[in-house]
């Protein structure tokens, strides 16, 4: 069955515009409860966490209805980032978590990530049946009046959360260290100030003043230029941009300038070796990895795991590899033995543990790799035919794979959340990346018109 709900991260789309409705979210509350039943799980408690979006009111609403009319309590724990649902999800012994978000998108989209009673993101066949019940457009059994389930607003919520990151990464104190936290206006905007000063650093707060409509609006990890000019103003060590849900960091070091993804991958993989923490000598990552990161760690002596795109299929590979790190050149950053999902502010935690315990300025941690020359394109499509129908591209692909050899290679797919083709070019010569984004940009737009 192929999924016409759920994309690669959960159902998102324009709020009031199907899927993102509220007779969709109505009905969502609904399935989860049958789906939950149907496995035998004796959990009738769902987690409901949600960003700073405007329409997260009229989800939030409609999705605690169908849950209590299906006989399930629904624990309500307000603005929090997907990795504090994902926790609470487990510790509170919950039958599932719900996170309303559109992630990076702007306030005019929503979302719905859903976790399971582990912490993790549900499994393809939950995420089946979940659709399929919501599509079969028949009356779900409700329960009697007695049955009914009760929604509880749980006010000490981000105090667990609080005190779980700050333990995830072991006695840190981060005294004597500047840092300029960039919130997005989003789901992080009120605890990850406390959590960094708590943990001893001086911080300047950014993107911490939600209005409903700002979130993702010139800040936030889409937007580390934001956090960068106040780094350059103050003198701080380091800039952290999170984003709308905070399962994303960009990092800024102390000149002002930000960090791929990779660079801090690499440097935070070579660390847990020295420190014995990387099991297995491994680390996962996706297609999207620069060639340097490769090239950095198996000189470090670090084996690399490749996956496709997409935190939830490196996830799903540390546990079946048994591994203890990986991430996403994106700013998603798994540290396995501490979190179920990619969790910002514990990634920000551990990068400053690295610089505190190491003496070392981010600048200079970051020269671990030698970073080839790439550059992303993202075109938008008004449908999304198979890659491998296109011949102008198809051609072009062909074409290309014989000229790089070894110093290049190029990655085009679609989006799973928008219509959009992404087309990823990375060589050795910045001239060669130039000509041929230009050329796959031709052919796509010959082939779609």
């Amino acid at each position: 069955m192929e999924l016409k709900l759920f994309g690669t991260d959960g159902i998102r789309g324009r709020a009031n515009e199907y899927p993102i409705t509220s007779e969709v979210a109505l009905k969502l509350g609904y399935a989860i409860s049958q789906v939950l039943k149907s496995t035998g799980a004796n959990h009738n408690r769902v987690v409901i966490g949600k960003d700073t979006r405007i329409s997260g009111y009229m989800l939030e609403t409609a999705l605690t209805s169908g849950l209590v009319a299906s006989g399930m309590d629904v624990f309500l724990v307000g603005p929090m980032p997907t990795p504090a649902v994902a926790h609470l999800t487990k510790s509170m012994g919950c039958g599932a978590g719900i996170m309303l978000t559109a992630s990076h998108n702007p306030y005019e989209d929503n979302g719905l990530k859903i976790f399971g009673p582990d912490g993790y993101k549900l499994s393809d066949d939950l995420e089946k049946a979940i659709e399929a019940s919501i599509l079969a457009d028949k009356q779900p059994p409700l329960v009697e009046p007695s049955k009914i389930g009760k929604a509880f607003r749980i006010d000490d919520a981000s105090g667990r959360y609080i005190e779980y990151a700050k333990q995830s990464a072991g006695p840190t104190d981060l005294s004597g260290l500047k840092i300029v936290i960039d919130c997005g206006h989003g789901a992080s905007y009120l605890i990850a100030p406390i959590i960094f000063r708590e943990l001893g650093a001086k911080v300047k707060k950014l993107g911490t003043e939600p209005d409903g409509m700002n979130i993702n609006a010139g800040v936030g990890a889409l937007h580390p230029e934001y956090a960068a000019a106040v780094v350059k103003e103050t003198g701080a060590d380091i800039g952290i941009s999170f984003d709308g849900d905070a399962d994303r960091v960009i990092f800024t070091d102390e000149t002002g300038t930000p960090v791929s993804g990779d660079r801090i991958l690499t440097l935070c993989a070579i660390a847990m070796k020295q420190q014995g923490m990387l099991k297995k000598d491994t680390m996962v990552t996706t297609v999207m990895s620069n060639l340097g990161l490769y090239e950095a760690l198996r000189k470090a002596g670090i084996k690399v795991e490749t996956t496709g795109v997409g935190d939830r299929q490196v996830i799903e590979a540390l546990r079946k590899g048994g591994h203890s790190f990986g991430g996403e050149n994106s700013g998603h950053l798994i540290f396995a033995d501490h979190a179920t999902t990619g969790d910002g502010i514990l990634s920000a935690i551990q990068v400053l543990r690295i610089m505190k315990q190491s003496g070392k300025k981010l600048s200079e941690l970051a020269k671990v790799m030698h970073e080839y020359p790439h550059k992303l394109l993202n075109l938008k499509t008004k449908a999304k035919p198979p890659i491998a129908s296109l011949p102008n591209l198809q051609k072009a692909m062909s074409e290309a794979d014989v000229a790089f050899g070894k110093v290049g290679r190029h990655l085009i797919r679609y989006s799973g959340t928008e219509n959009k083709i992404r087309i990823l070019v990375e060589h050795r010569e910045q001239a060669e990346v130039d000509s041929w984004i230009k050329r796959f940009q031709s052919a796509v737009e010959a082939d779609i018109v």
